[in-house]
């Protein structure tokens, strides 16, 4: 809950809205009624309506049978998604071995290091940290485009009920594939970069149809 310091406004409601979708603390389904927005940060509706507004833009928010709710992408979307981060990690992995430089080297060697002593193994730990890696990936490839075409089909796949990364030993597989993703651009093997990426995310992709499956086997 807000202080009574705090001032909100449009702007202010949607990036919290934002953050909380994109975290999981508001999931899937969740219904984001315009009253109890302006109640909870102590406005009047007019910002809160700008605010959604944004997010149904984006998406994140989709109009319901009884209200705005939080975007549930369905199994198709998912995969579509997929299919094309696939092709666009495999391009920025491709130019990090082109273009990057020493910094980027260091800064997804100490991400690795970071990832490798993690103690929590939640589903939004792992989720996040897996996702910092990837955007140092993409940073590495100095192409402003590029990063932000990735960054908007991010935001289709953060809302999972499940990360990929939890299934079995997929954490400890994955780690193991980062350091060699690693060694390929230090090494400027823009072949091998790309490679590699392509089978790091289609393994996800693998996973991702199986908890599908799953899921609608069970009837949920």
């Amino acid at each position: 809950m807000p202080t009574k310091a705090t001032k909100h406004d449009g702007r202010s409601i949607y990036a919290a809205l934002r953050a909380e979708i994109l975290n999981g603390v508001l999931p899937a389904a969740a219904p984001v009624r315009e009253v109890e927005v302006a109640e909870r940060f102590g406005v009047s509706r007019t910002p809160v309506r700008e605010a959604l507004g944004r997010l149904q833009h984006e998406r994140l928010l989709e109009r319901g049978t009884r209200g705005l709710v939080v975007h549930q992408p369905d199994p198709q979307e998912v995969i579509q998604v997929y299919d094309l981060r696939i092709m666009l990690e495999e391009e920025a992995a491709g130019q990090a071995a082109r273009f990057h430089v020493m910094a980027d080297i260091a800064r997804l060697e100490g991400l690795l290091g970071r990832d490798r002593a993690m103690e929590d193994h939640g589903d939004l730990a792992l989720a996040t940290a897996n996702m910092e890696f990837h955007e140092a990936v993409w940073a590495a490839a100095h192409n402003r485009i590029l990063v932000d075409l990735l960054e908007q089909l991010s935001l289709h796949l953060i809302r999972a009920p499940r990360s990929t990364l939890s299934v079995g030993s997929r954490w400890q597989q994955s780690l193991e594939e980062h350091g060699r993703l690693i060694a390929a651009i230090a090494a400027r093997d823009e072949a091998g970069a790309r490679a590699l990426a392509r089978a790091h995310l289609e393994e996800a992709r693998r996973i991702r149809l199986e908890l599908i499956r799953e899921t609608i086997s069970q009837g949920l």
